[in-house]
């Protein structure tokens, strides 16, 4: 399967134009508004795989302050887009055209104002730098092809696999000197507004902490490529003690703790959550047992499973039919398909139809079943599918993964929520333990600790505004 281009090849020779960002002359054989186009097309499917923080506030908030910062960039008239999305880890990224994205994950870790201000300036940074475009046309220019977030074909974008897969191509890996140079454009539009820079090293700091911490399940996992935090600290800190004084510029601490109040921390177990192969939704009312040992993800559009040889793939997404029955049938009336007998079936005890199916693509001829159910004016759809050969070692897990849904009625399940950030004003000086011991949260001191930038050891003075975690029941 053959990801589509978002834009065309374009049939010009090499041309460089001298950056206004940087100064520098780079290849360039990707327009501006090309870029643009390639942002708006992404910005729709980005939301959609991550879903917006439903917080109005924090979403005025962000786009506020990332408007003020783009106004003093080197390209300002671009269509900028700042948006907060519904994911727990710590991550920014910038597709091309203006169009920057910030987790509630990367929020939660934030301590100032000063510090998501340099982080949206260097993301705006990679866009004014044209980081990505650049990558592009030396793709191009090696006929390699431009390749920005898997977007199928229609016919095939069932057998995409893994979306989140897909969507990680939409963060190009940008260079270690990409980086650094987008650390220099977020300090150079902070100061331009009158922040402090002093707080840009903190950012640094706290990746460092999480990944030391925390492992790889905080971050993304294009950070590995990306140049080391502490070396990032210390050469921002460099970059910052040459500047003149920047003392009493804006660093804004509590009055960004306080937007914080009642942030969601980690995964939001209301928009499902495992127990090991089995899943269970408890906004939704459903569960389903996956087969035993296969990678399982949680995904905003679908539930996702696969095999540790990667050859197959389970997917249980909502369909748009209005009933089971013509979910499988408009399945199996797509090009390429060659569809088994429908049959009536059951799941649960509701009332489902399922078919097996064979589909002919670029790359080979896949097998599958295609099965769904209704509950509660919904319908369910579970795709099973695996190259054709493969295909019958997963048949009866993938029947057996579907046999599986049923209505959710584990009360406990059903009662499951987030944990959540609570904001306290330390009423004395105390130490953090001592302030964790009297105000406890759902998760450990070294995780208290991480989310304010302070040392388990650490001490807090009166009237210092602490994080803590709140919230559940946890499932």
């Amino acid at each position: 399967m053959r990801p589509i281009l978002l834009v065309p090849l374009l049939a010009v020779l090499p041309a460089c134009a001298v950056n206004p960002a940087t100064g520098q002359r780079q290849l360039m054989l990707v327009s501006e508004g090309q870029e643009i186009a390639m942002g708006r097309e992404a910005d729709p499917q980005i939301s959609g795989q991550y879903g917006l923080y439903p917080d109005s506030g924090l979403q005025v908030y962000v786009r506020g302050l990332g408007q003020r910062l783009a106004a003093v960039s080197e390209r300002p008239n671009l269509p900028w887009s700042f948006r907060v999305v519904d994911d727990p880890i710590i991550n920014a990224f910038a597709v091309p055209g203006g169009f920057i994205y910030v987790t509630r994950g990367i929020l939660a870790h934030f301590n100032s104002e000063a510090e998501l201000v340099s982080v949206l300036g260097h993301e705006i940074g990679h866009v004014t730098a044209r980081h990505s475009a650049s990558q592009m046309s030396t793709q191009q220019l090696a006929q390699v092809g431009l390749v920005a977030g898997a977007i199928l074909a229609p016919q095939y974008q069932d057998f995409a696999g893994l979306a989140q897969a897909g969507l990680g191509l939409m963060f190009l890996k940008f260079s270690r000197d990409d980086e650094r140079q987008a650390d220099d454009l977020g300090l150079r539009y902070l100061t331009r507004i009158r922040y402090d820079a002093r707080e840009m090293p903190k950012v640094f700091a706290m990746l460092a902490s999480v990944s030391q911490g925390e492992g790889a399940g905080r971050l993304p996992g294009w950070l590995s490529t990306h140049p080391d935090p502490a070396d990032r600290q210390q050469r921002i800190s460099q970059l910052i003690a040459a500047m003149p004084d920047t003392a009493g510029r804006t660093v804004n601490r509590n009055e960004y703790l306080r937007r914080l109040a009642g942030l969601v921390f980690d995964h939001n177990p209301r928009d499902g959550f495992f127990r090991g192969p089995a899943f269970y939704h408890p906004d939704l009312r459903f569960q389903m047992v996956f087969p035993e040992g296969w990678r399982t993800a949680n995904q905003r559009q679908a539930v996702v499973a696969q095999p540790s040889s990667q050859d197959g793939l389970l997917q249980l997404t909502l369909d748009e039919a209005a009933s089971a029955d013509v979910a499988v049938r408009t399945f199996l009336g797509q090009d390429g398909v060659t569809a088994g007998p429908v049959r009536a079936s059951s799941a649960g005890g509701l009332t489902g139809a399922t078919a097996r199916f064979v589909a002919r693509t670029e790359d080979g001829t896949l097998a599958g079943l295609v099965a769904a159910v209704a509950l509660d004016g919904r319908v369910y759809r579970l795709l099973g599918v695996a190259p054709e050969a493969k295909w019958p070692t997963y048949d009866a897990a993938a029947a057996a993964a579907f046999g599986s849904f049923a209505r959710l009625t584990d009360r406990a399940a059903l009662a499951a929520q987030p944990l959540r950030l609570e904001i306290v004003t330390a009423d004395r000086a105390m130490t953090l333990a001592e302030f964790h011991q009297r105000y406890p949260s759902q998760v450990s001191l070294d995780v208290v600790a991480r989310l304010n930038q302070l040392q388990p050891a650490g001490r807090v003075t009166a009237g210092y505004l602490v994080k803590r975690v709140v919230g559940g029941p946890l499932p």
